[in-house]
């Protein structure tokens, strides 16, 4: 069974790269919500003195303060967490406010820091990759199976992000180290199916494949329940825990994608590559 599987690099190859192009099309036609830091506004974060819905709490600030763009992210009845896509002076927020709660946390974030903090995004993700590339190069001294550990994780970064676009998580400073952690975990799966592919020498093909899968496999779907459980956990005991909640969606994605890129994709390439 293993062996049909293996000899069916063609297919192998394939599949993935079809869910990367339908995630590249999903980003480019649907875009990816930005987080408050990243597009600039305002977070405040409110201690009230009696309960009130997030959908009126929205409405009267979007009244007193004559904006539309008021989210209330987070709402546990006494502490309250405020988005509001303009950059909101902290006098006018407390008038608004007043009688009704006390201003705990007051973030302003303008257009020049939110343009630093996407341009520092993009250095870090440059870097990962480079660094990434020159440290898997030296490993296997090899183009072939070095570009395949590369695109891997590219590839599941590409499909996190689709996947971002698609549920409408927020590319925030956490989602994107949630991101950088992507990197780190494909990096770990597919140089583990390519040295025991390609350096290890006991065995055949299949029986090799066999113990890489076992080991590959484990990992991943471990990463993945424990990351489930914590999105469990955040969304119905700590809904407060935004950030929590986002860094696991993400990660349970990426992971996912990272199953089908490396024992699909970079499994498919490698075959092709020791046939040749």
């Amino acid at each position: 069974m293993l062996k049909k599987f293996i000899d069916s690099y063609k297919l192998l190859i394939v599949i993935p790269m079809i869910i990367t192009l339908l995630s590249v099309c999903l980003i480019a036609f649907n875009g990816v919500e930005e987080g408050i830091e990243l597009k600039g506004g305002t977070i405040a974060i409110l201690k009230m003195n009696g309960t009130m819905s997030s959908s009126d709490l929205e409405a009267h600030l979007k009244t007193a303060l004559k904006i539309d763009d008021v989210d209330v992210v987070s709402n546990t009845g006494e502490d309250v967490t405020v988005e509001m896509g303009s950059e909101i002076n902290h006098d006018a927020f407390n008038s608004a406010i007043k009688g009704k709660g006390t201003v705990v946390s007051f973030n302003a974030i303008g257009p020049l820091l939110s343009e630093e903090a996407m341009s520092q995004i993009y250095w870090a993700m440059l870097f990962a990759f480079i660094f990434m590339a020159i440290a898997v190069f030296i490993t296997f001294r090899e183009p072939v199976p070095s570009f395949t550990v590369i695109l891997a994780a590219l590839t599941d970064i590409i499909i996190a992000i689709g996947g971002m676009s698609l549920f409408n998580i927020p590319l925030s400073i956490a989602s994107v180290g949630a991101l950088l952690m992507l990197i780190g975990y494909s990096v770990d799966t597919n140089i583990l199916l390519t040295t025991r592919i390609l350096k290890r020498k006991e065995g055949t093909i299949i029986e090799r494949v066999r113990e890489a899968m076992k080991t590959g496999l484990t990992m991943s779907i471990t990463a993945i329940a424990a990351m489930t459980m914590l999105l469990i956990a955040t969304i119905f005991l700590i809904p407060e825990a935004s950030t929590l909640t986002n860094i696991a969606a993400v990660l349970i994605i990426g992971l996912t994608a990272d199953i089908s890129s490396t024992w699909l994709m970079n499994l498919g390439i490698l075959r092709w590559y020791t046939e040749r």
